[in-house]
């Protein structure tokens, strides 16, 4: 069990650093990697010109796979960490803000979609 927890952590931080190098690509700016606060953790805080994207990073078989594995509850720990953040961010506080997946398949093709989620829990 504790070998297999490995290995998801491994996939996990591999698609980290792939997702990473896609949004920085795509002209996004990293704030903070595995942000964590006392309400919650976020994978990503990026920055694209005045959008501050908090970003849940998700590896699974397929696309759909990872995004359907965003429960709610994890949406709500995203939106609170992301609220901490905001108070100390004056940037982030007086601009925009949005919730994002980057699901990643097997072959670590990532996939964004932004404005996920609303995070008004």
């Amino acid at each position: 069990m504790a070998r297999d927890r490995q290995q998801a952590e491994a996939k996990g931080r591999l698609a980290e650093i792939v997702v990473l190098a896609y949004l920085r690509a795509k002209g996004y700016k990293l704030l903070a990697r595995r942000y964590r606060s006392p309400a919650g953790e976020v994978d990503l805080v990026m920055r694209k010109r005045d959008v501050t994207a908090f970003i849940e990073v998700k590896a699974r078989a397929t696309h759909d796979e990872a995004i359907i594995a965003v429960t709610d509850y994890q949406a709500r720990r995203i939106a609170a960490a992301a609220s901490h953040w905001m108070a100390q961010d004056s940037i982030a506080n007086g601009g925009t803000c949005r919730f994002d997946i980057v699901a990643v398949n097997s072959v670590l093709l990532p996939k964004h979609i932004e404005n996920a989620f609303d995070g008004a829990y």
